[in-house]
């Protein structure tokens, strides 16, 4: 059986194609204004690349913000169920899922079902997010790739207060006047976000073992806060960004 998840989040568009056993492919792109020409072409672009025809895909389920814009899918599933579906595709026996995407951010407390058991979300607002991250690494011209590792060198953090993107990135811009390093600076910016993160999960206990996802994932500094934050273990797969598409090829599975 050949299927396909595609999540489809307010950044980036994800694809993952699976078979009975494995995952196939996966890719990321830009989603953009039109969701419809985002899908379509992540869509096209891998099953050419893997010479598949569309007849050969059995099913499709579709997840994320734009999910109800993909007329293709045969079944449109939340994110949080993905994610946690995806989470588990990794490590059966995964108790918590924290994701950091580009516009929201999500705590997914599983149980040992693979049920969710618990979830608190972060939507309604960009701080602590990849958006926050795009916005604080153009305030101190830097690569998004080079910010991710700056704060490994940091001598100490400098601390942003700020829980609004536009005045944390003011903080920022002061900071910069005042000569601070960037690297404190971005110290202070991961803190910030696992600062958020952490409020976020709040009344939520959170349980070992932990896999984080979402674009932010790969951030080393944004894992390095966090573990010393949470003072636990977080597992980083390979395929963070994807984790959402994942679980939905999964899923439909069983539709």
């Amino acid at each position: 059986m050949l299927t396909i998840g595609l999540d489809i989040g307010s950044i980036t568009t994800k694809i993952a194609v699976m078979n009975s056993k494995a995952l196939i492919d996966a890719k990321v792109s830009f989603t953009g204004y039109n969701v419809e020409k985002a899908w379509r072409n992540i869509l096209k672009e891998t099953l050419d690349r893997l010479q598949l025809k569309e007849s050969a895909v059995d099913r499709i389920v579709a997840t994320g913000y734009g999910r109800s814009g993909v007329s293709i899918a045969n079944e449109t599933v939340t994110e949080i169920k993905c994610h946690a579906v995806g989470a588990r595709f990794y490590m059966d026996n995964v108790a918590s899922v924290i994701d950091i995407g580009g516009q929201d951010s999500k705590f997914i407390r599983i149980d040992k079902g693979g049920n969710v058991a618990d979830f608190v979300m972060n939507d309604k607002c960009a701080a602590g997010t990849g958006r926050f991250l795009e916005v604080m690494a153009r305030a101190l011209e830097v690569d998004l790739t080079d910010f991710s590792k700056l704060s490994l060198q940091a001598r100490k953090s400098s601390p942003i207060s700020s829980m609004c993107t536009v005045f944390a990135e003011s903080e920022v811009i002061s900071l910069i006047a005042k000569g601070e390093s960037r690297e404190n600076i971005i110290a202070g910016i991961n803190e910030s976000i696992v600062n958020r993160l952490v409020s976020m999960i709040g009344r939520s206990k959170i349980e070992e073992p932990v896999v984080l996802t979402g674009g932010v994932a790969q951030n080393i500094g944004i894992q390095t806060a966090l573990m010393k934050k949470l003072k636990i273990k977080i597992w980083v797969p390979e395929t963070a960004q994807v984790n959402g598409a994942i679980g939905a090829a999964i899923l439909a599975r069983n539709i």
